[in-house]
């Protein structure tokens, strides 16, 4: 979030000074790199289908939107499309609701029946389904890395700068924040300051002041093989209990866990028991195919979840007012970088939403305690 916005603020505004302060450059730990890096239309509130539809026309034509080399910076976006099944009519109905707004978006989104889902899927058991939501065209994934580090490099060619270290402080001054604190000794004055700062969002908001309803919730990813289950072509299939999708002949899984909160932001241990204990059972109900599997490898990330309403926090807090938040995207923030970035810049640079109006999203809802719900968290 924090090379998205920067990119757009010297885009907008060349000559502008912009300071991007990272903790850990490498990225090693950070939620974009272990994202399993993925986009698409269903949504259940009409402004997160907006931001994607700009975030996957902005991934295809990465390059050429931010003028790279495009044997570098192509994205490799795969359009295997989502599909979300559920065995619950109620459900079903509500998938067709959304559906109808989301292609008036100008989404691609298909309600399937069990028969047109087993002729499309031919390997996935749909006894128990009553319905699927499959977006044909317009979702899938893409290069995670490839993304923050072309923000980064056009965002420097236009002239912002990146330094590594830690915001340890924030100056307030007449209800303005004044300058950022950093933990080298260094300090920035500043007009403006952009919270991007992912799960440790929370941290930040403290330093001026302010709360603010984000926290890390830890996700363990499974890397399987599956040798009864070659199907390249399948989309990213999100069942009751697990999510799945291929990954260069091999897949990628993981599920919500039942205890899940908030966990210490240095939390990276993996929660193993999940892939035996809560996905086999399920994925192999779901795909036979799946009967005999081996873990290769595995990874933890941390969401930054919006603990109101696992939407995003977008805009200026009216006690801070030069202080901004693009945070709380609660696992699909990555595909919305684009158009998150975009929007943060318009509003810093001219006082307002442009583009797309983020009023939905803006920090008053936190403030009022009135929940503003996306349904269609994974």
């Amino acid at each position: 979030m924090g090379a998205a916005t920067a990119y757009w603020l010297v885009e907008m505004h060349p000559g502008l000074k912009v300071t991007v302060a990272e903790r850990d450059p490498s990225y090693a730990t950070s939620s974009t790199a272990l994202s399993v890096a993925s986009v698409r239309s269903q949504f259940s509130t009409a402004i997160n289908v907006k931001m994607s539809r700009f975030g996957v026309d902005f991934i295809r034509n990465f390059p050429e939107r931010l003028g790279l080399d495009p044997a570098v910076a192509n994205l490799g976006l795969k359009e295997n499309g989502y599909l979300f099944v559920t065995s619950n009519p109620e459900k079903a109905r509500l998938m067709e609701d959304l559906a109808e707004m989301q292609r008036g978006l100008g989404a691609a989104t298909e309600i399937l029946g069990p028969e047109a889902l087993s002729e499309r899927f031919p390997w996935m058991n749909t006894d128990d389904l009553v319905a699927g939501s499959f977006g044909p065209r317009d979702e899938g994934w893409f290069d995670n890395m490839g993304l923050v580090q072309g923000f980064r490099e056009a965002a420097r060619n236009r002239g912002a700068t990146f330094v590594k270290d830690e915001v340890t402080a924030l100056e307030v001054e007449g209800g303005r924040v004044t300058a950022a604190v950093l933990g080298q000794g260094g300090r920035i004055p500043c007009g403006a300051v952009v919270n991007a700062a992912g799960p440790r969002a929370a941290v930040v908001a403290r330093m001026a002041g302010l709360d603010l309803p984000v926290e890390p919730r830890k996700r363990t990813v499974f890397v399987i093989d599956a040798p009864n289950a070659r199907h390249p072509d399948a989309p990213l299939l999100i069942d009751h209990g697990f999510y799945l999708r291929p990954e260069h002949g091999q897949w990628i899984t993981a599920t919500v866990p039942q205890d899940d909160g908030p966990c210490d932001f240095n939390d990276f241990e993996p929660d193993l028991h999940l892939f035996e204990e809560v996905i086999w059972e399920q994925l192999w109900h779901r795909a036979p195919g799946f009967d005999a599997v081996k873990v290769i490898r595995h990874w933890v990330g941390h969401y930054e979840y919006n603990s109101l309403d696992q939407n995003a926090i977008l805009g200026p807090h009216p006690d801070r007012p030069n202080l901004y938040f693009i945070n709380g995207f609660s696992g699909h923030g990555l595909q919305q970088a684009p158009a998150a970035g975009r929007a943060i810049a318009e509003h810093l640079l001219t006082g307002g939403w442009r583009s797309i109006d983020m009023t939905d999203l803006s920090i008053d809802r936190v403030i009022a305690g009135r929940p503003f719900r996306e349904l269609g968290v994974v």
